[in-house]
C-alpha cells in the first residue's frame, strides 16, 4: 500500500488474483524470518518488530498456520535464510518521489532490477536521502466501513484512547495514524475492541503529493510501481503520486 487514495489501493488489493496474494504472503514470510532472527524471539510479545509484521500479515488475511510455520522455520537450527534490508530512492515520471524497500540475499541481483525499472519507465534512481526527507514514518491502520456499520465517532474515540495521533474518515475507509513506536500498542488495543483491519503497517507517508497530467507519465508511473512490486526482493514501494 502506498501513495494517496488509500481506499483505491486497498480495493485493488482485495480483488487481487490468488497469484498476487500468494506473492504477498511470500514477501511477508521473508519479513517474518528477518524479524525473528534480528529480534531473537518468535514471541511477538517480546519482539516488537515481529509484532508489527504479524499485524501486517493478519491485515492481508495470511492464515495463522502460515504465520506460525514461518516463525518455526526461522527458529529452526537448519534455517540458513539470510536477508538484508536495502532501501533505494529515486524519481518517477514527472518528478514523483519513490522509495523502494527491499529484503535481499543478493544485492548484485536486486540493485540492477530496481535500476532497470526506473530506467524503463522514464524515472531516475537517485542517492539515498534524495527523497526520503519528504516522507514521514507513521503507523497506518485502515478499517473497512464500506457497509457503514461502524460509527465514525466511536471508532475515532477508541483509536485516540488506544494512543493514535490522528483519525480520518475517507469515504468507506477509516484511517488511523500513530507514532511508529506506538503502532503495536494501538493495534493490540483496537483488536481487543473487536476491530479488524484491511491494512496495518508502518508506512512512509508523503508530506505532499504530485498529480500527473500527461497520459504517458501516468502509464509509466503505474508501470514503474508494477515492475517494482513484481520483484521478489521488493517489500514496499512508497511514493507521492496522487493517483485518484
Amino acid at each position: 500500500m502506498s501513495g494517496h487514495s488509500k481506499w483505491h489501493n486497498i480495493q485493488k488489493t482485495k480483488g487481487a488474483a490468488d497469484a498476487k496474494r500468494s506473492a504477498a504472503f511470500t514477501k511477508i514470510a521473508r519479513e517474518i524470518i528477518v524479524a525473528v532472527k534480528e529480534g531473537g524471539s518468535g514471541d511477538p510479545n517480546n519482539n516488537s518488530r515481529l509484532a508489527t509484521v504479524i499485524a501486517k500479515a493478519k491485515a492481508v488475511n495470511m492464515p495463522n498456520d502460515n504465520i506460525k510455520r514461518t516463525i518455526d522455520k526461522a527458529l529452526g537450527a537448519g534455517n540458513t535464510d539470510s536477508y538484508e534490508a536495502v532501501t533505494y530512492e529515486g524519481y518517477g515520471p514527472g518528478g514523483v518521489a519513490v522509495i523502494v524497500e527491499a529484503l535481499t540475499d543478493n544485492r548484485q541481483r536486486t540493485a540492477p532490477e530496481v535500476r532497470h525499472a526506473f530506467d524503463k519507465c522514464n524515472g531516475n534512481l537517485g542517492a539515498i536521502g534524495c527523497v526520503s526527507w519528504s516522507f514521514d514514518k507513521k503507523g497506518v491502520i485502515v478499517i473497512d466501513n464500506e457497509e457503514g456499520e461502524l460509527d465514525e465517532e466511536t471508532v475515532m474515540m477508541d483509536a485516540l484512547d488506544a494512543g493514535a495521533a490522528d483519525f480520518e474518515a475517507d469515504g468507506p475507509a477509516l484511517e488511523i495514524t500513530c507514532d511508529p513506536d506506538a503502532f503495536n500498542d494501538v493495534v493490540k488495543a483496537l483488536e481487543e475492541k473487536g476491530y479488524s483491519f484491511v491494512s496495518a503497517e508502518v508506512e512512509m507517508v508523503p508530506q505532499n503529493y504530485i498529480t500527473l497530467s500527461g497520459e504517458g507519465d501516468v502509464k509509466n508511473m503505474q508501470k514503474l510501481i508494477d515492475m517494482l512490486e513484481d520483484s521478489d526482493d521488493v517489500q514496499n514501494v512508497w511514493h507521492n503520486w496522487e493517483n485518484d
